[in-house]
């Protein structure tokens, strides 16, 4: 399999290609966070589990729905996270940046990018 290091440059076909999984993946994340969560207008990339309305009354469905709520709010962190990483991804595309690594600057293999569009490290970079 050919590397986009051994092409030096990467050519418009392929980084159109990682665009358009950057984007799928975008809006997967968006659609699973609007489960549970609703965008936050002050802050940009900001994400709010719904708080559960909870019955008066009704203790077990409102011992339940707190439990739901804080099982989500990891969840939503993470989503966030993920969302940031491909955000980023997208922004380096439009930058004409993307593809090389932002600590060395050395080409990001094309199996990496595959495997992980959102990549911003090598792997000789990466954190251990």
């Amino acid at each position: 399999m050919k590397k986009l290091s051994d092409t030096k440059d990467m050519n418009k076909e392929t980084v159109d290609r990682f665009q358009k999984t950057l984007q799928l993946k975008k809006e997967a994340l968006e659609k699973e966070l609007s489960r549970f969560a609703t965008k936050d207008p002050e802050l940009k990339g900001d994400w709010d589990t719904k708080y559960p309305r909870i019955p008066e009354g009704n203790l077990e469905e409102a011992a339940s729905e707190v439990e739901e709520y804080s099982t989500s709010l990891p969840i939503e962190y993470n989503l966030e996270l993920q969302l940031k990483d491909v955000n980023a991804a997208l922004e380096r595309i439009q930058k004409g940046t993307y593809g090389a690594c932002e600590n060395c600057s050395k080409e990001i293999s094309q199996e990496r990018l595959l495997a992980f569009p959102e990549a911003k490290a090598c792997g000789t970079c990466l954190p251990t």
